[in-house]
């Protein structure tokens, strides 16, 4: 299982919401790069990289800061956030990023969806950002109507390999992840899953490896020293 700590990006900073909300942002570093340097040095080989103003706006707002970090670290960059253009996908992929997820894109348009696939193939995830078991969209600000599970079975068909699942109830609060909606995930849905929001302890994390998870985000908990990223790593 690969770990990814995040960096949330909003007007060049690093920062971190509770639930989506960006009423309730903490700014962590000013220095992204740095930021990721130190996930580096910390043994991480990948970075979760969301452009927060991107998500909200519908197109990226963060792109040179996010290509000095791909080029600065050397590390796997998965990049999302506002990506709803063919342009968009081309601009990250220009610049070295691993992987571009889709999130609103991959729920209103689902043909776009499916050309991304279809030209980047396994480069292209999908985000399913979910709220009471329904998938939000535009930056966690409006509800889809969707049913995750719904929509899962149909990105599958549509040959998306990877899905990064937030529930957004659990997000930045550090009082856990939704152990059971994985397991569930797991089960009944065929696709390398990533698990995102309120992962808080090295016993989740060896709890998620032991389900399959593909992946697992760190945001708030790094951030704030409840758990010690060298030590999630070697976990896995």
């Amino acid at each position: 299982m690969t770990i990814f700590p995040a960096i949330d990006l909003f007007e060049g900073q690093a920062v971190r919401l509770i639930r989506g909300d960006y009423e309730q942002m903490t700014v962590y570093s000013d220095d992204p790069v740095a930021t990721a340097l130190g996930f580096k040095a910390a043994g991480a080989e990948a970075i979760h990289i969301v452009d927060l103003e991107g998500a909200r706006s519908g197109e990226p707002a963060n792109f040179e800061i996010i290509k000095k970090i791909v080029a600065g670290s050397g590390l796997e960059i998965q990049v999302g956030g506002g990506v709803r253009t063919a342009d968009s996908v081309k601009k990250y992929m220009s610049i070295g990023v691993k992987r571009v997820i889709l999130g609103t894109a991959a729920v209103s348009e689902q043909a776009f969806l499916a050309e991304m696939v279809k030209e980047y193939s396994e480069a292209i995830a999908v985000s399913a950002d979910i709220k009471d078991g329904v998938i939000a969209i535009k930056g966690w600000t409006e509800l889809s109507g969707l049913d995750l599970f719904d929509f899962c079975r149909t990105i599958v068909e549509i040959g998306v390999k990877t899905l990064v699942c937030t529930d957004i109830s659990k997000d930045g609060l550090l009082g856990g992840t939704n152990i059971e909606l994985y397991r569930r995930l797991k089960n009944e849905v065929s696709i390398k899953l990533i698990a995102s929001g309120g992962v808080s302890s090295l016993d989740e994390i060896s709890t998620l490896s032991s389900l399959g998870m593909d992946g697992a985000i760190l945001g708030t908990a790094i951030y704030t020293g409840k758990i010690n990223l060298a030590d999630a790593v070697k976990i896995t």
